[in-house]
């Protein structure tokens, strides 16, 4: 009987250490390097973005850095700031869940691009709208981390 029992809490022992997380094999989470493309309602390819985020506290704000966007049309000059919002649903055992916000001004000639959507892991998803000078548009984006 103790040889049983014995084999027993052996087995759920190596259970539960198979069930155990690792977070360096799944480090999901909003930090890091993001490649998005946009297209429009016909699935036709819009913008492709790049760029690198990083959770500025516990406010929910991110930070924009090495942003860099292509457009088959002068929507967007040489200047414009981003800005990004991340608002955390769970996390857990690695896995990243929660809304996403971003805004894209261009200084000139001043049109906003706004990207809204949900966190999935290494992948956010969602609606965009590109109003302005000139420039309008709306469609779905897919951002992947790299």
């Amino acid at each position: 009987m103790k040889q049983f029992a014995l084999a027993l809490l052996l087995v759920a022992a190596l259970t539960l250490v198979g069930c155990g997380s690792n977070s360096s094999s799944n480090p999901a989470n909003i930090n890091g390097t993001w490649t998005a493309t946009l297209v429009d309602s016909s699935n036709n390819p819009q913008f492709t973005l790049g760029m690198s985020l990083l959770s500025s506290g516990s406010n929910g704000s991110v930070s924009v850095s090495n942003f860099t966007i292509t457009s088959p049309s002068p929507c967007f000059g040489t200047a414009q700031t981003e800005t990004g919002s991340f608002s955390l649903m769970g996390n857990f055992n690695g896995n990243m869940t929660g809304s996403f916000g971003m805004t894209v001004n261009s200084a000139t000639p001043g049109n906003a691009l706004k990207l809204t959507g949900t966190a999935k892991g290494n992948t956010i998803a969602g609606n965009w709208t590109l109003s302005g000078a000139g420039c309008t548009g709306t469609g779905t984006f897919t951002m992947t981390k790299m």
